[in-house]
């Protein structure tokens, strides 16, 4: 008897149908656009864990979840929008696999140009490129050559080539494919009814998002939210103010285009058109007086800004040893102020408050330039910085002079290849050398010098190559730095505030070997603080506190008159006064503050000569006092602490008028 084992044929493999393979176009597509824009937006804002510069991170699983929904939400309905566009536009070619291919290379490609564009990828790539060959040219090589004169626009003309080639080539081989397979279907398919309920729930979704702020803060970063919350701004903004229900803070005044969050406070009016403290009453003067005249021996006036520098950097010691033993030497033998502030928590602003007297100045007709140049000084620039960033080269007149040197002149030496101008840093040294170079010879002190020193060591990531190590140890690598190595970070700052004191002595050393320092005034202060991770942040510009914005003021002579609180507005007066003028500006009593931007601020803030602050926090309305301790919310104080806070509205109002008067 034969038995005959019979076995089981293989499963036949599964093919996707065409309906499948047609619905795989769009999340593929969403998913090639979303992974390198979530990589680029966490590198860039450390939106998952926070970082430099960061003070809101998405790290709860609610804050994960609303902005999960939220971005993803949006780039769904933003691209099935899309897709029902480019499907349109085929018209007959509509049921078609042409159509599939077209919107992945349109629509996927033109999203990640956009991206490119935004985060400034080929201007990277160009200056990247750049920094490297010339730190490695040698050869004098041809390909060395083209490649070190390849700009931005070279590099997008050459993809936008690529791209045009790229897509000839594959559809031509596609085509021929495409002859044999039949149509696939219309998957994405939505009747008016649904499509508009798909838009409210995204609508409805951005409005929840909205109240969840670390959420709000990061999905606001990604192009899909930005393009529906610009639609939806528009269809809610009723009386047209620029508020509207998707704004945050939100218009409580959908209909009144006077009151709106933010809006400008008119004096006298009648009116509280931002809804705090009652009608603005505006006292002070928009006139800008003509630069003073300095009496007297005219002294030489070098002013040196150092970056992201505490005032706690003073007197400090670390493993034994004096951070700053040089201006400690010069706060004792000269003057030092008891207590001065930055205005706000940014370098651009800063500076711009430093050099004109003003926090929110309009162009140069005030300015330590112009005054230095109307007294017949001569004026230069040594900034390891970029000082175009923000525009404020020119907004404080600092071509005015006959010595610019800065991070933009010096590109090719700076000490890392970041593209960005607010991360170019030119090492304190190679400004020493240009400063020999350009002034290094007793004739070319004839005539009185005013110069500024920008000095960038203390920025993150608080150490470069060129750098000394002046305390023991090894610096803290840049991807090491985190709230888990806040000591090392920490150590690696004020190693940088040390070597930037060293290069202060041999600037000093220089100004005596020509003869001229007896005749200098030296003035060293800071553009603000920086968060060590001892306040919980890392960096600058997010919180008003003393990490943040108290900085260092020290003159090399003794004697000059120093209020018990100043801010960097004040010091263009004391400097001149300081100099033998008599400008009419005097300082406050009292220093305002603000996060971002002066028109649209997060906080607003007053600290006094004791350090006592008042805040004011414009989103959420509340108010912090140093001797509360918490915050209240505003439509709850009263007696002195609603006058308080009254007081710090009214100055926030004042400034901004007595900028609008500026302007008009």
């Amino acid at each position: 008897m034969r038995i005959e084992t019979v076995l089981p044929a293989p499963p036949a493999r599964r093919r996707l149908s065409r309906a499948g393979v047609a619905r795989l176009t769009l999340p593929l597509v969403l998913l090639l656009v979303l992974l390198p824009e979530l990589a680029l937006a966490d590198r860039k804002y450390g939106l998952f864990s926070g970082g430099f510069g960061q003070s809101q991170a998405v790290d709860t699983p609610f804050e994960l979840a609303a902005f999960a929904a939220a971005v993803l939400g949006c780039q769904a309905f933003l691209f099935w929008l899309l897709w029902r566009i480019v499907r349109f536009l085929h018209r007959r070619r509509a049921e078609s696999w042409l159509l599939h291919f077209n919107f992945a290379f349109f629509v996927g490609g033109g999203a990640i140009a956009i991206m490119i564009a935004k985060y400034q990828a080929l201007a990277f790539f160009s200056d990247a490129m750049s920094f490297q060959i010339v730190r490695n040219l040698g050869g004098g090589s041809l390909v060395d050559a083209l490649l070190y004169s390849l700009s931005e626009a070279g590099l997008m003309a050459i993809a936008l080539g690529g791209a045009v080639i790229f897509y000839a080539v594959v559809l031509l081989v596609l085509r021929r494919r495409w002859r044999d397979m039949p149509p696939p279907p219309d998957v994405y398919r939505l009747g008016w009814r649904r499509g508009l309920a798909a838009f409210a729930g995204a609508a409805l979704l951005l409005f929840g998002v909205n109240r969840v702020d670390d959420a709000r803060e990061a999905a606001a970063r990604f192009d899909s939210v930005i393009a529906l919350s610009t639609l939806l701004d528009q269809a809610t903004d009723f009386d047209r103010d620029g508020w509207s229900w998707f704004t945050y803070p939100i218009d409580r005044q959908p209909f009144d285009a006077a009151r709106h969050p933010f809006a400008l406070d008119i004096p006298g009016d009648g009116i509280d058109q931002d809804g705090f403290g009652g009608d603005f009453t505006f006292s002070g003067t928009a006139a800008i007086p003509p630069p003073p005249a300095i009496a007297g021996t005219r002294p030489n006036v070098i002013l040196i800004v150092l970056e992201s520098t505490r005032a706690d950097s003073i007197g400090r010691a670390v493993d034994g040893r004096l951070v700053t033993p040089v201006l400690d030497a010069m706060a004792a033998a000269g003057s030092a102020a008891p207590r001065a502030y930055s205005h706000v928590g940014f370098t651009t602003q800063s500076l711009q408050s430093l050099f004109t007297g003003e926090l929110a100045p309009i162009d140069d007709r005030q300015s330590l330039f112009r005054d230095f140049l109307a007294n017949g000084y001569e004026v230069g620039i040594f900034s390891g910085q970029a000082e175009d960033f923000g525009g404020t080269a020119n907004l404080v007149g600092m071509r005015r002079g006959s010595i610019f040197v800065d991070g933009n002149t010096l590109r090719n030496e700076r000490s890392f290849s970041f593209a960005a101008e607010g991360s170019v840093n030119v090492d304190g040294r190679i400004l020493l050398r240009e400063f020999d170079r350009l002034l290094g010879r007793p004739e070319a002190w004839a005539r009185p010098h005013f110069l500024y020193f920008n000095l960038q060591s203390a920025h993150f990531p608080y150490s470069e190559p060129m750098m000394d190590r002046v305390l023991p140890g090894a610096p803290i690598p840049r991807g090491e730095i985190d709230a888990d190595n806040r000591d090392w970070t920490a150590h690696t700052y004020w190693n940088a505030v040390a070597y930037d004191d060293r290069l202060i002595g041999a600037l000093v050393e220089r100004l005596r070997r020509l003869g001229v320092l007896d005749n200098s005034l030296v003035v060293v202060t800071a553009d603000h603080g920086e968060s060590l991770f001892d306040d919980g942040f890392l960096g600058h510009g997010h919180m008003l506190n003393e990490q943040q914005t108290r900085i260092p003021f020290i003159v090399n002579r003794p004697g000059i008159s120093m209020p018990p609180v100043i801010g960097l507005a004040d010091i263009r007066g004391i400097i001149l006064r300081a100099a033998g003028a008599n400008p009419a500006e005097a300082p406050h009593p009292t220093i305002f503050q603000y996060l971002g931007v002066l028109d649209r601020p997060a906080q607003i803030g007053l600290v006094d000569a004791a350090g006592n602050r008042i805040l004011f926090s414009l989103y959420d309305e509340s108010v912090w006092t140093s001797a509360t301790g918490r915050w209240t919310r505003y439509a709850a104080l009263s007696g002195a602490e609603k006058q308080a806070a009254d007081a710090l509205i009214d100055e926030w109002a004042r400034q901004r008028w007595l900028r609008h008067l500026r302007e008009g």
